[in-house]
């Protein structure tokens, strides 16, 4: 398998890994500048050269996916029977600079209900690097000729058409994702309140809407649904940035996003 075959596998299971590159060559080595290796938690693809080198390399690459680091690292191996590495000796005689990129998973957002909001949102998210769900009962909606605004983009799209009940599809989110209602529809909104709140998989959960329609809501999670005020407190409404209080789809999609932009670079840190 190809390295970047194997970073796609990592990233449709959606498994952490690092990619391993020999970034400069000094006198003789194994391996030519440019030769990778890809590492995941179990497995390994490719390869740096074998020996000490690639072993250090692989030891420090799953130390990296254990502690989910973001940041590269450049690690020297000096190559001759003077240096005794972890794993043995090698004694090319040259040196060699191997620099570690970690590929964490990609970050998965859904958006239920692809309006005239949730569609601008949908086309900023697309260039982001993450797992972009589409979630509407309307089949109108994800039709292909609209969603062609998105055939460029960045992130992996998944498009989920559910007529009867959208809330069926938080079960199929991966791990962590960050869902976002705004359908056309306040009954759905209101049955995607309550079965998101129940899901122990998810990350934050945004809501679009009136400080009214969140009050009605509000009741009727806690009296017909019977949610504690902690558990109903996870959701966020309104969702974007509070000083940016535009009206059309485009304003309140670009302050959505930015709002939750920012909740990532808050996670990284």
């Amino acid at each position: 398998m190809t390295w970047f075959a194997a970073v796609a596998r990592l990233r449709a299971r959606r498994e952490p890994g690092v990619l391993v590159t020999v970034a400069t060559v000094r006198g003789h080595a194994p391996r030519d500048a440019g030769a990778k290796l890809v590492v995941g938690r179990s497995g390994t693809w490719g390869s740096i050269g074998g020996g000490n080198v690639e072993a250090v390399a692989v030891d420090r690459a799953r130390e990296l996916i254990a502690s989910s680091q973001r940041e590269p690292e450049l690690m020297d191996f000096a190559l001759n029977d003077k240096v005794t590495g972890r794993h043995g000796v090698q004694c090319c005689g040259g040196a060699v600079s191997v620099l570690l990129e970690p590929l964490p998973v990609a970050r998965a957002v859904a958006i239920f209900g692809v309006g005239h909001v949730g569609m601008e949102l949908a086309r900023i998210l697309a260039r982001q690097d993450l797992d972009l769900h589409l979630v509407d009962s309307r089949a109108d909606m994800l039709a292909q000729e609209r969603l062609a605004a998105l055939a460029d983009a960045v992130a992996q799209v998944h498009v989920h058409h559910t007529p009867l009940l959208p809330e069926e599809v938080l079960a199929e989110l991966p791990p962590g994702t960050h869902v976002l209602i705004m359908t056309h529809d306040h009954a759905e909104d209101a049955a995607l309140c309550d079965a998101a709140l129940r899901a122990d998989h998810l990350g934050s959960i945004g809501l679009i809407g009136s400080a009214a329609k969140w009050a009605r809501f509000r009741r009727r999670l806690a009296t017909e649904g019977g949610l504690d005020e902690a558990t109903i407190d996870r959701i966020k409404t309104p969702i974007g940035l509070a000083d940016v209080t535009g009206k059309e789809p485009a304003t309140i999609a670009v302050s959505v996003a930015a709002d939750l932009l920012r909740a990532f670079e808050r996670e990284d840190a």
